[in-house]
């Protein structure tokens, strides 16, 4: 016997906002399975997103530094951006990351996903962790792009991590995940 919760019934749709490709907010009518009814929930349709947990050859983590308008600060982040569709996941990473910061080369695999808000979002970020990259050339950055190429050692960037220096969830799952997985 499944004694999963059950999905909700969609009544009806509309988009309140679309920005295709980026991003629209729907509005749904749904009732759960207990009859009970939310007569707006609202979703965000986004593409699905690359992120590149990135490793030298000398054990620094590459990472950038960005200011994001949401909080209006600058944090560490990882490469990461939206995946173009009709191109591979791994080849949205590794563009990711050869445009924001220069690095390329080493090896790659998928190292999981995860959703920002399942409850609220659509899509899936999917992690890449890339060992053994070197610079390759300049990052060639769009004009709404303004980022640091930083390289952090293990130590910097668990002092990053305790005191706030990464605010985004996903990317900060993602190296501490990393961190707990290959600690010396």
């Amino acid at each position: 016997m499944n004694t999963d919760p059950q999905p909700w019934l969609v009544e009806s749709s509309r988009y309140v906002y679309e920005c295709r490709p980026y991003m629209c907010l729907r509005e749904d009518r749904v009732r759960l399975p207990n009859g009970a009814c939310i007569p707006n929930y609202f979703v965000f349709e986004y593409p699905d997103w690359v992120s590149v947990l990135a490793i030298t050859r000398q054990e620094r983590f590459v990472l950038i530094r960005q200011y994001r308008h949401g909080l209006r600060q600058v944090h560490y982040e990882l490469p990461a951006g939206v995946a173009d569709k009709g191109v591979s996941l791994l080849e949205n990473a590794q563009r990711e990351l050869l445009e924001e910061t220069g690095f390329g080369g080493g090896e790659w695999r998928l190292y999981f996903r995860a959703c920002a808000n399942p409850g609220t979002h659509t899509n899936w970020c999917h992690i890449f962790l890339a060992t053994g990259v070197e610079p390759l050339r300049d990052p060639h950055l769009e004009d709404t792009e303004d980022l640091r190429v930083c390289l952090l050692t293990r130590d910097e960037l668990l002092h990053a991590l305790r005191c706030e220096g990464v605010a985004q969830a996903i990317h900060t799952a993602a190296l501490w995940r990393y961190l707990a997985e290959f600690s010396c």
